[in-house]
């Protein structure tokens, strides 16, 4: 898989310099973490002479958009269970399940019910004698193999920073960053969701204990946008020229100017945050805040 430069982009918040790893820009389709996850999973699907990678995700997925593209670029059919099977009933499709149509993948909506059931061996079963021989991608790709390749996210230049931070969502990039930094590095994740349920998950893949979750900058939960993040994502991309997606590195970037307010970083910390791409989302997202009559996020 190709990937693009990474640009590693400095800026200055009070006195405490953050660097920004642009993983967003490593691709313009299959951008961030999900470049990462897929690079080795893609491999072994080839090699394994699978006949489609199959994944789930929800209607504004990232994971499911970057599938989709990858799988039309690297010559694999790819099949979406999508969370709500409400959603197929609609004449428009979102942005984000638009795109993957528009790219190749086959879509199968199902029910939050048998969603639930996804791990499931009989749910799994019943996929395979509609689908065949496909490759399995979890929810939002963690597996070992994504692990794997988000263990390249850090560099040997990266090894100066004192804390080195990223958004949460399954729990894959975090791991990787955990398993690839120094023991005298601190890894903190942002989780985008509620619940301490992620603890476990990431304990799974991660071979060090210097890690630990920030979890006061959920915003209410997965997908839950407030008026003090829209107004920030926007100030921040028009003083730094960053677009932040409101789901994630948003959430994170807040955190981490909140804890520089409230004195949580030693003086002359080095902060390493890494920019996990989710650009693609912030479409849907503006869809559902126009629809609330809440300010938009700047494209």
């Amino acid at each position: 898989m190709y990937q693009y430069p990474i640009l590693n982009q400095d800026i200055k918040y009070k006195s405490t310099l953050i660097t920004i790893k642009r993983e967003d820009l490593i691709h313009p389709f299959i951008s961030g973490n999900k470049f990462r996850k897929l690079k080795y999973n893609i491999e072994e699907a080839k090699a394994t002479n699978a006949n489609a990678l199959l994944t789930y995700g929800g209607a504004y997925s990232n994971h499911i958009a970057a599938v989709a593209y990858a799988g039309k670029a690297y010559g694999i059919d790819t099949i979406g269970v999508i969370r709500g099977e409400e959603l197929g009933l609609k004449e428009d499709l979102n942005p984000t399940l638009r795109f993957a149509k528009e790219h190749g993948m086959h879509l199968e909506f199902v029910s939050r019910e048998d969603y639930r059931k996804k791990t499931e061996v009989d749910f799994v079963d019943r996929l395979r004698q509609n689908f065949g021989g496909f490759y399995l991608l979890p929810e939002g790709g963690t597996n070992a193999l994504a692990v794997k390749g988000c263990e390249e996210i850090l560099q040997p230049k990266d090894e100066n920073y004192n804390y080195i931070c990223c958004a949460v969502g399954t729990g894959g990039t975090i791991a990787g960053l955990i398993n690839a930094s120094k023991a005298s590095q601190e890894v903190l994740g942002f989780p985008a969701l509620k619940g301490d349920f992620l603890q476990q998950d990431i304990r799974k893949f991660a071979n060090q204990e210097n890690w630990k979750l920030i979890t006061d900058y959920h915003f209410g939960g997965y997908g839950k946008i407030k008026p003090e993040l829209i107004a920030f994502v926007n100030r921040f991309k028009a003083d730094y020229n960053i677009p932040l997606d409101p789901i994630y590195t948003g959430k994170m970037l807040f955190g981490i100017f909140d804890l520089i307010d409230k004195g949580f970083f030693p003086k002359d910390t080095k902060i390493l945050a890494i920019h996990t791409g989710g650009l693609q989302g912030i479409a849907g997202a503006n869809e559902i805040l126009q629809r609330k009559k809440m300010p938009l996020i700047d494209i």
